[in-house]
């Protein structure tokens, strides 16, 4: 396998996972930098450039809420969830749950298992 494609896949399956730890993070306020340090901390880096849309496109969504204050004398744009995001937070969770366990069992399950004499 190409190391283009290896990226390429594993650049998709991080975007949905860093939607919902944006989502379950953001349960609690943050402004942008204090969300990328808090997610970074918990080993999700996330650069500007991805963060900032992706806030955006969740507020678009309705998914959160923001609100300009100062904070050490800079203004700053604090981010929430919104109703419909917590909502959204908790049918993505059982959903990733879902998943995630029924993997577990793929990568538990002995090879032999899925194989056909021949």
């Amino acid at each position: 396998m190409s190391l283009d494609v290896l990226e390429n896949l594993r650049l998709e399956l991080r975007r949905g996972c860093l939607v919902l730890a944006v989502l379950a993070k953001l349960r609690s306020e943050y402004h942008g930098y204090a969300l990328s340090k808090a997610l970074a901390e918990n080993g999700l880096d996330i650069d500007e450039n991805t963060l900032y849309p992706l806030l955006r496109r969740l507020e678009t969504q309705k998914l959160l809420v923001s609100q300009w204050r100062m904070e050490d004398k800079r203004n700053k744009r604090f981010y929430r969830l919104s109703e419909e995001g917590q909502s959204a937070l908790e049918r993505l969770l059982v959903e990733w749950r879902s998943i995630n366990g029924a993997i577990e069992k793929l990568l538990d399950a002995p090879l032999a298992a899925g194989r056909r004499e021949t």
